[in-house]
């Protein structure tokens, strides 16, 4: 992803992206010179002003979920004293066409490490869990020198002292599977096991690692944590467009002039930020669709390209906005080849903990690749559209579901294009 730009459009003072000279990597004190600890030395005098504050903001789950953050944070905050409580620092970033996070773990990662020390204030949270995916080797490289600066700092042992036990923080390479982003997951290779998703409740915030309440919150969500503090809820919020508040950073891929990652204010519209920010399309070409939120989405088409890039917005056109990625598809492109690849890594990506999502997704990619190459039939075909309609709802996390959305919206789209492949 090194080749990947990333840019702050539009936005007078730029928030998790951070100017050119903030953005120092893993270097602390250049970090510190640029005003870097200034939002937790404010946060130690009122932790519970931060909790109100992001509330304020209507800060959102920025992994994906689109949840409230300050109600996530609300759940652990009454559970009766344990040992321990934990922040679990959610960096697995694995989905096709998303590449946010590695970029805010590589470039800032004391942004990160600052923002979850600060909502660990505000939860009353003494270990944080930085889980960040092992194939990302220079954003960990990054994050395990930031680490090591912040172990014996002045600015930990500030933030030990609000909390009046020590704040431990530790990095944890994830298991490499892209289900171990999910959160009951993340908590079951934390503790040592295979990262099998769990059933709910009990919710993570009830009884999560080791039993002890748990808030998991992604990276790009606790980078935003800082400015809320510096700066306020209502001023974050007001940097949004329409219902969304704040700013988010939108992963754009495929068949663009301009592919990257940009900080824009939520709620921009689809159009803008293909045609503007990313440039167009390649040679000119008319758009065809876009895969939201990665490929375990349903497809936005031309007649979509004025959607707010918001969570309720994109909703509405029965897509998700999840971690904001972006795949463009040109005319010229075959769907059908997208579709068969996306399946290729969901089946691969199973865990094998459900039956139904291990066979399921596995028989959908075999079926695919079939019609792919041309040797598919009609009862290929049908076989898939059934599939389609057993499947949802029987697993235990959202992989075989994202997997049917993905080809039932294909379907819905561009029918004649999957029938025009069949032998």
């Amino acid at each position: 992803m090194g080749s990947l730009k990333s840019e702050m459009n539009n936005i007078e003072t730029p928030l998790v992206l951070l100017h050119p000279d903030q953005r120092v990597g893993a270097d602390m004190a250049r970090w510190r010179k640029a005003g870097g600890g200034e939002a937790l030395a404010r946060a130690v005098q009122d932790p519970a002003a931060v909790h109100e504050e992001v509330r304020i903001s209507d800060l959102r789950g920025l992994g994906g979920s689109g949840f409230p953050v300050w109600r996530k944070w609300e759940m652990a905050a009454p559970v009766l004293p344990k040992p321990d409580k934990y922040l679990v620092v959610n960096g697995n970033e694995d989905e096709p066409g998303t590449f946010k996070d590695r970029l805010l773990l590589e470039e800032t990662p004391h942004q990160v490490i600052e923002g979850a020390v600060v909502a660990a204030l505000a939860i009353g949270a003494n270990r944080i869990v930085f889980y960040i995916n092992p194939d990302i080797k220079r954003p960990l490289a990054a994050m395990r020198s930031a680490l090591d600066q912040w172990e014996g700092s002045d600015l930990l042992a500030l933030a030990s002292a609000a909390l009046g036990k020590p704040l431990e923080l530790k990095l944890c390479p994830g298991s490499g599977h892209y289900i171990g982003g999910e959160e009951t997951a993340a908590m079951a290779w934390i503790e040592g096991g295979f990262p099998f998703p769990r059933g709910k409740p009990p919710y993570p915030a009830q009884a999560g690692i080791y039993g002890n309440p748990t808030v998991i919150n992604n990276v790009e969500t606790l980078a935003h944590v800082s400015h809320i503090v510096m700066r306020g809820g209502a001023w974050f919020k007001s940097l949004g467009k329409g219902a969304g508040s704040g700013t988010k950073l939108y992963s754009l891929s495929g068949d663009v002039l301009h592919p990257g990652v940009f900080e824009l204010p939520m709620g921009t519209s689809l159009r803008e930020l293909i045609f503007v920010h990313g440039g167009g399309l390649l040679s000119g070409k008319p758009l065809k669709a876009v895969f939201t939120g990665g490929p375990s989405s349903n497809l936005l088409t031309p007649v979509d390209l004025d959607v707010a890039l918001d969570f309720e917005s994109v909703r509405a056109r029965g897509s998700s906005l999840g971690t904001g990625a972006m795949i463009v598809v040109s005319e010229g492109t075959g769907i059908v080849k997208r579709v068969a690849e996306y399946m290729r890594f969901f089946a691969h990506s199973s865990c094998g903990q459900c039956p139904s999502c291990k066979t399921g997704t596995a028989t959908m990619s075999r079926l695919l690749d079939r019609i792919d190459t041309g040797h598919g039939t009609t009862a290929d075909l049908n076989t898939l559209k059934n599939l389609c309609i057993m499947l949802p709802g029987s697993g235990r996390c959202h992989l075989v579901n994202g997997a049917v959305l993905l080809l039932d919206s294909a379907f819905r789209h561009f029918h004649e294009e999957f029938k025009q492949a069949l032998h």
